[in-house]
Formats: C-alpha cells, sequence, structure tokens
C-alpha cells in the first residue's frame, strides 16, 4: 500500500511541474515540457563601433542601437509606411514647419523623463557641426527646432524638405537621455527608451543588453540579450546548429543551403532595400578618369556574380533599387553591361594597366567575395589590381578619410527613401563624411536638393530618377547587387520579423 502511495505521489508531483513549467508567459516552454531561459545570442561577425545612434552610421552598432532607443516615427514594415512611435500626433501648418505632439509619460532608463527638451537636446547635438555625426545629413535641412510646450516640439526647416519623417524614423535619429549624455560617453554606455537597456561591451567579444522592465508599452519577454562576436561565419553557423546562437542574418550565399539544411533552424528571405556596389575614389587619378570607371563597369561580369549568390541578390544597374521610392526601371539600362572586350580596348588605349591598384575591402564574408570576384574580372581586362583587407570599423574610417582607390560598399535604405540614400553617399556636402566616392556633381547635387526640398511626391518621384540616372552614367558606383534579406533563428525563437531594411526588433521575441 505505501509503495502504490508513493507512486501517486511521484505522478502528482509530476504532473504539477509538468504545469508550473507552462504556466508563465514569459518562462517559456518546449515540447518536452522543458523551461527555455528567455535569453537569446545572436552572432555578427564584426564588433560595434559604438552605441551612440548621434555618433554612429554602420548597420553592426544599428542591430544594438535599434534595441536600446527608439525614434519619433518607425517605418511599418508591413506597409513601409511611416507611423508615429515616441510621436503621438504632427502636423504641418506651413510647409517649412513641422509641429510634432509627444507621448507622456515615457522615461529613459535612467529615470529622466522624454520631453520636448530632449528631442530639442538630441536634434540640436545631432546637427551642431562639432559633433561631426557621420548622419548629420539626415537632419541637414533643419534650421531650427523649438520647445513649445513640455510635450510638443516644432522643427523648421529653411526649405520644405519632403523626407522628413523618413529621416526622422532613421535609427540615427534616435532621442537621446540629455542628462545621459552630458554625465557618460554615450559611445560606450547607451541611455534610451527602448525595450532593452545596457549591461556591458566587451570590445571584440560581446554586448549584452537585459529587458527594461519599466518600459513604457511593456516589458519584452526576453530577460537578456547578447550581441556575440563571431568573427568566422562557419564557425556562428555551426553555433547556431549546437543552440550556442539562436539567431543569424545576413547569411553569405554559400552557406546557405547548409543554413536550410539545419534542422533546429528557420530560415527567412526577401527581396530587401540593401544595395552593394564597387565604388572609385574620385579625387584620385586614375579612378577620376570617366574612361576608367567604365572600363571597370564593363569588366565586372555581374551576372555571373549573383548567379553565385544562390537567389540572395537582385542584378540591375539602378543605385536606387526596386524597394526604394525613386527607383524606375528604366534606370537599369543607364548603365553598363558586361563586355569584355569593350574593357580591354579602353583599359590598352589609356594604359590604366601599368599602375597597381588596390581593392580596400572590408573583412567581411560578403565583401571579400565582391573584391575577390572583381579582382579576377578585373585583372582579365588588364588592370593590375591587389586586395588589401581591414576590420570593419577601421575600414570605415579609412575610405572615410579618403585613403584608397577602389573599394566595396552598402547601404541598407533604413529610410527606404531615395534621396536618403543619394544625398548622404553621393552630395558633394557630404564629401569627407558619407561620401566616400568623394563624388561632385553640380547637376546631380541640383536634382538631389530639388528631391528633398518638394513636398509633391511625383516631383520627387522624377528628380530622383533623374540624379539616379546620372549617377549610373557616370559609374561613380557600380552596382554589384540589390539585397536579399536574409535571417536563420532556432525553433524556438518565435515573434522574429526582419523589415525589407534588414531591421529586427526583439521587443516582440520570446523562446518558446
Amino acid at each position: 500500500m505505501k509503495k502504490w502511495l508513493a507512486v501517486l505521489l511521484t505522478a502528482m508531483l509530476a504532473l504539477a511541474a509538468g504545469c508550473s513549467s507552462n504556466a508563465g508567459g514569459s518562462s517559456g516552454g518546449n515540447a518536452s515540457g522543458e523551461d527555455v531561459p528567455q535569453e537569446l545570442t545572436y552572432a555578427s561577425t564584426s564588433d560595434i563601433v559604438g552605441l551612440s545612434p548621434i555618433g554612429t552610421n554602420d548597420s553592426v552598432s544599428s542591430r544594438v542601437i535599434e534595441q536600446v532607443y527608439e525614434t519619433l516615427f518607425v517605418r511599418n514594415p508591413e506597409t513601409m509606411e511611416v507611423e508615429p512611435k515616441l510621436a503621438e500626433s504632427y502636423e504641418t501648418p506651413d510647409e517649412n514647419t513641422w509641429v510634432i505632439k509627444l507621448k507622456e509619460d515615457i522615461q529613459f532608463t535612467d529615470g529622466t523623463p522624454l520631453n520636448a527638451e530632449a528631442v530639442k537636446y538630441t536634434f540640436d547635438k545631432f546637427r551642431d557641426p562639432e559633433t561631426a555625426a557621420p548622419r548629420a545629413s539626415l537632419l541637414e535641412p533643419i534650421s531650427e527646432v523649438n520647445v513649445v510646450d513640455e510635450f510638443t516640439v516644432e522643427i523648421k526647416t529653411e526649405k520644405p524638405y519632403g523626407a522628413m519623417l523618413a529621416a526622422l524614423s532613421h535609427t540615427n535619429a534616435s532621442i537621446v537621455s540629455p542628462e545621459a549624455d552630458q554625465s557618460q560617453d554615450l559611445m560606450k554606455e547607451p541611455v534610451g527608451t527602448g525595450p532593452f537597456k545596457f549591461v556591458s561591451w566587451t570590445q571584440g567579444d560581446q554586448v549584452v543588453l537585459e529587458k527594461n522592465a519599466d518600459y513604457w508599452q511593456g516589458e519584452p519577454s526576453l530577460e537578456k540579450v547578447t550581441f556575440k562576436v563571431v568573427p568566422e561565419v562557419n564557425t556562428a553557423i555551426s553555433m547556431l546548429q549546437t543552440g550556442d546562437v539562436q539567431f543569424i542574418d545576413g547569411i553569405p550565399s554559400d552557406q546557405l543551403k547548409r543554413v536550410e539544411s539545419l534542422n533546429n533552424v528557420e530560415v527567412t528571405k526577401n527581396e530587401g532595400t540593401p544595395m552593394y556596389y564597387m565604388g572609385f575614389n574620385m579625387e584620385k587619378e586614375p579612378m577620376k578618369d570617366l574612361e576608367f570607371r567604365q572600363a571597370a563597369a564593363y569588366a565586372l561580369d555581374r551576372e555571373a556574380y549573383v548567379n553565385k549568390l544562390n537567389g540572395l541578390g537582385v542584378e540591375g544597374n539602378s543605385v536606387i533599387g526596386p524597394k526604394v521610392f525613386g527607383f524606375d526601371e528604366s534606370a537599369n539600362e543607364a548603365g553598363y553591361s558586361h563586355d569584355l572586350e569593350k574593357a580591354k580596348e579602353l583599359v590598352e588605349a589609356n594604359g590604366y594597366g601599368e599602375e597597381q591598384l588596390t581593392i580596400l575591402a572590408a573583412n567581411t564574408e560578403a565583401y571579400m567575395m565582391m573584391a575577390e570576384i572583381a579582382q579576377s574580372q578585373l585583372t582579365e581586362a588588364g588592370f593590375n589590381v591587389e586586395i588589401e583587407t581591414m576590420e570593419w570599423g577601421t575600414f570605415l574610417d579609412t575610405t572615410k578619410e579618403g585613403n584608397f582607390d577602389i573599394t566595396f560598399m552598402g547601404w541598407s535604405n533604413s529610410t527606404a527613401d531615395g534621396s536618403e540614400l543619394l544625398y548622404p553617399n553621393f552630395h558633394s556636402d557630404n564629401v569627407g563624411s558619407s561620401n566616400r566616392m568623394r563624388y561632385s556633381n553640380p547637376e546631380f547635387d541640383k536634382l538631389v536638393d530639388e528631391s528633398r526640398q518638394s513636398v509633391d511626391q511625383e516631383v520627387r518621384q522624377q528628380k530622383l530618377d533623374e540624379a539616379n540616372k546620372l549617377l549610373v552614367e557616370d559609374a561613380t558606383a557600380v552596382i554589384m547587387h540589390h539585397g536579399v534579406v536574409t535571417a536563420a533563428y532556432d525553433k524556438s525563437v518565435k515573434g522574429l520579423e526582419v523589415d525589407p531594411t534588414g531591421q529586427w526588433s526583439l521587443y516582440n521575441v520570446s523562446r518558446e
């Protein structure tokens, strides 16, 4: 009898344990009844540059910044329309004025309030030439920011700015805590209003965040998020397979089949807004010579390159991609298709093969692949090129200073607006900062300015198309491919959505 009572008691305890393991929404569970820790590790092949939205302009840093900080507006990942976030509403009393009402009762993680003063402080610092914000071009049209009352801010522009809402939805326009910015280095210790807050950054190793239990929309399910630096993609995929990592993105094309074969992993692929290009230093000989750039463009067999991407790239000459405002299919006809004989003729006629030139490449899998393929094809056309590789942060500094001949760059197009692609990257205002190719063309500048200053979207479309075609014809940026946004994550991860810009938030993510 005692034996049967012991068996019955054991069964009841097991049943109770099973019920409790599935009861809590935030604790998680799986089919076997085991608890799954509400922790997630994301693997990146590069370390962040910094943790301030004002002081950075790279996608690796943005991945972390997007979890800690928030913007006044945000782009809906499904409709790609801009919607209020920290803003409650806005109005435009005239074409040079934007009055924005803020949501109330929101705090930064240091306990200070989000208010109109914080918005003014952020934007004034962002615009200050002494700050030298890498993405200052986003707010360049703003002439002044005024506090109307505690939760109302007025933004004035010298000329109409048609892309204002898109600009204010950009990660680098995130609102920072004035008090924190004045008392600490936000590049190392960020303070935002987002669903996660900063714990630590071990350079070259990892960034750790924890949930913001006081988050204004309700606390997230994930308790802890780790951004792990795993320089080798093969290693990152192996860690995904073993469960040491639960999430990677930007899957290299040559690794796609391997990742898709993993039983414990889900893979998503969507045509996106990123674009990748071969660019030239327009202040150096012979790269400033149009025939040099044409020869290089003719030498590239981009169809063969895109075929190597296993469906993770879209071919096209247009700098503005199909998912970005301002795209017109006719721009694809304005560029230079692969013609090896033409390339050889131009190289020989101008003696372009007599001088050794350097292709500078960031040491990531994707950029190294572009550089190696381009080196082979340029060599076949008669060019004399070698490859130099650099760590991501050093690469960004070096290209900003103009210390290169030929390079490969990408742009995520996180505003999905063509003017916020063409202006920072190719307008002469930004030579020495975000215009790394040092391109200067008054006709192009005028068209881009007009596209930014008009609030008529049809006019903006027309001006962007004209500017885009000029850029394509000048062969300043020879498009390698337009991106397909990818992510791979453990099947225990639920609620993850990656939008066409490649951005993602972990707020709605949990593990089961």
